[in-house]
């Protein structure tokens, strides 16, 4: 099909400010209306995502449908400010999209939302504010639950993925519109948004319990808002799992999932394990919902997962196969507990001792956990487990009988209590293979003061013991013969999550604590599944490659200093596109550092550098941002500078000191 393209184009908002969108079109889409599917991100369609854009909305162009792609407000080269995420603003902001769309002479009235991470987030949030033209979404790598299951906290935990990701913002924040879409206003746009945005860490750092800020666009709140079917998708090593499993328990719409090995990425894009056609089953999905088409969906099983094989934890690679489950929770999925005694989980609850283990791990325990939001780049996964287990405590089955599979949430039960009064606790499942090599499965953390309540966290009263519960991620996983499941329980995860304000030393009592396994009987269903194919790339936006992507994890730990260092190297390509001879560049490095196993020297740091060029004009725009921490504070430090050419326009720094509260 013949199709057409808008390069840009604005959507006016009740307030006057105009959103910048991109559009496909059929040819014949004026006398011939179709269904608009809308990608709403602040991570601008003029450059950064415009090759990927292009591939995915083009191609539901080539199929009959209207691909749209807006910049959020103050992004790309929309007006305004963008000020946090998933303000009321946004979600307002895109159901006026959503009816402007509807009513174009293109546009048959019906309107779909797809996205990934932040899109799929706000494609889940609007939906839940039911405007009548949308009628699907597929969400994918998003969240129902902003404090429990994103980015920021987890398990009442700091997650270091919070100061990357406030860091990524910080740095998109600072870019500028293209002079050639937004004129002679372009640099005070720019301004305003160097000036306004302001460092969002800071605020989310305020926010340290499930407040109303984390319950403002957080759909479990009310699943019964969402009344249009929804189609959602993630990655075992991806941070975004558990979203899943939960939409299609809670949700009473048309419904299905899929997660498969990828990492945060969308599943045609990368791996680790093999990508699938994605697109042709969001069109499977966008006809039957939007043009009323039977493509078969409806009978789809409700989840399919990719049940992943063993496999060494250095290679970058998930075997598996396809699994299915027609209803969720499933009836063919049962509990099993293993027992905790000292060094051994068994099925029988061993005898009674009244001798607790005792564990304080060293800050080196998670320097190999890889990232808390994989993009499955080979740097990014968690590498072999004996790096870690060194300084936690370990308990394992013997050498299994037969193959034990498992899909859904483990769960720790911990009987416990901390010489602190606050304390951490992780707990993390591996597949120990007969040569000792161990490949995590999944995890948890517990801020042990949120033992009860994420809301009303309560202190702990040193010695005295407590009975506490740790989910893990949810998870589908073969463990063969022959092989081990391990158990591996620890008082940090450094880097993953910042630790508590001190060291803390635990006691965990054998006698009533115990690991909850999902174990899975094999299902007819995984006989007859659809093959969901190859990716099906046939568009490409010509572009002049300079430097290639560029990306490191390496661990130091220096004998002289005691100081153990991590440096990750993310750079992305930087290339021209060619048809509007635009050049860009996205450097970032990130450190985390600590010394002596002392937590007052914790220490992260994330530097990033944006570039924009055609021909004499440069823009480029550097950010800084630094956290550490107290006892009693979390300390953040942070620059901004911009430069036209080679003349700073712009400067501007923070210091601010947060309380730690539980």
């Amino acid at each position: 099909m013949n199709i057409k393209i808008t390069d840009h184009i604005s959507i006016p908002m009740k307030d006057g400010v105009n959103l910048a969108a991109k559009i496909w079109l059929p040819s014949d889409a004026n006398e011939k209306p179709v269904p608009a599917i809308l990608e709403y991100i602040p991570y601008r369609k003029r450059d950064f995502k415009a090759v990927r854009d292009d591939q995915m909305h083009g191609y539901f162009a080539e199929q009959g449908f209207a691909g749209v792609r807006v910049d959020l407000r103050g992004s790309g080269d929309s007006e305004g400010v963008l000020k946090d995420e998933y303000l009321q603003q946004e979600l307002d902001d895109g159901v006026t999209i959503i009816k402007w769309l509807a009513q174009q002479p293109w546009c048959s009235g019906s309107v779909g939302m797809i996205g990934i991470s932040w899109g799929g987030f706000n494609g889940l949030q609007i939906a839940a504010l039911q405007p009548p033209e949308l009628k699907a979404v597929i969400t994918v790598a998003s969240s129902d639950d902003r404090y429990a299951d994103d980015v920021h906290y987890m398990g009442g935990t700091l997650l270091t993925d919070n100061l990357s990701w406030a860091s990524t913002m910080f740095a998109y924040n600072s870019c500028p519109p293209d002079p050639d879409l937004a004129g002679e206003k372009w640099r005070k746009m720019w301004m305003d948004r160097l000036e306004g945005s302001g460092l969002w860490l800071v605020n989310w750092l305020r926010h340290q319990h499930r407040d109303q800020y984390w319950k403002h666009a957080s759909i479990c709140e009310d699943y019964s808002a969402v009344k249009c079917p929804v189609f959602a998708i993630s990655g075992w090593a991806d941070g975004y799992t558990n979203t899943v499993f939960r939409l299609m328990e809670n949700l009473s719409v048309p419904r299905k999932g899929l997660i498969g090995p990828w990492g945060h990425q969308y599943p045609h894009q990368g791996g680790p394990g093999p990508v699938i056609d994605f697109f042709n089953e969001c069109v499977r999905w966008w006809n039957q919902w939007l043009k009323n088409i039977d493509t078969g969906v409806k009978e789809d099983p409700i989840i399919r997962a990719w049940m992943q094989d063993t496999v060494s934890p250095i290679l970058p690679q998930r075997p598996g196969r396809w699994v299915a489950e027609s209803m969720w929770p499933s009836a063919n999925i049962k509990p099993a507990k293993l027992y905790l005694s000292p060094g051994r989980l068994s099925i029988e609850k061993p005898e009674q001792s009244d001798l607790p283990v005792t564990i304080q791990s060293p800050l080196s325990v998670g320097l190999f956990a890889g990232k808390w939001c994989s993009y499955s780049e080979a740097t990014d996964l968690p590498s072999d487990q004996r790096e870690e287990d060194g300084g936690a405590l370990v308990f394992e089955t013997l050498p299994l009988e037969k193959d034990v599979e498992i899909l859904g949430m483990p769960e720790v039960k911990l009987e416990l209590s901390s010489n602190k009064p606050i304390a951490s606790v992780a707990v993390r499942i591996s597949d120990v293979a007969p040569d000792g090599r161990a490949t995590r499965v999944t995890y948890g953390i517990l801020n042990l003061s949120h033992r009860n309540s994420h809301e009303k966290p309560e202190i702990l009263e040193p010695d005295r013991i407590y009975t506490v519960n740790v989910p893990m991620n949810f998870v589908a996983q073969r463990f063969p013969a022959n092989h081990q499941i391990r158990l591996s329980v620890s008082t940090s995860y450094w880097p993953l999550a910042w630790p508590p304000p001190e060291p803390a030393r635990l006691q965990i009592f054998l006698n009533e604590s115990y690991i909850t396994i999902p174990v899975r009987k094999t299902n007819p269903l995984d006989n007859n599944l659809r093959d969901l194919g190859k990716p099906q790339i046939n568009r490409k936006i010509p572009t002049t490659l300079f430097v290639p992507a560029h990306r490191e994890w390496e661990v130091k730990h220096n004998l002289a200093t005691n100081e153990v260092v991590l440096h990750i190297t993310n750079n992305d390509p930087q290339y021209r596109l060619d048809d509007i001879n635009w050049t860009i560049q996205k450097d970032v490095t990130e450190k985390y550092s600590y010394k002596n196993n002392n937590y007052d020297t914790l220490r992260g740091e994330v530097i990033s550098k944006r570039r924009f060029k055609r021909k004499d004009w440069e823009v480029t725009t550097l950010t800084r941002t630094i956290i550490t921490s107290t006892k009693t504070e979390f300390w953040v430090r942070a620059t901004l500078d911009a430069y036209e050419g080679d003349t700073r326009v712009f400067s501007k720094t923070w210091d601010e000191r947060v309380e730690r509260y539980l």
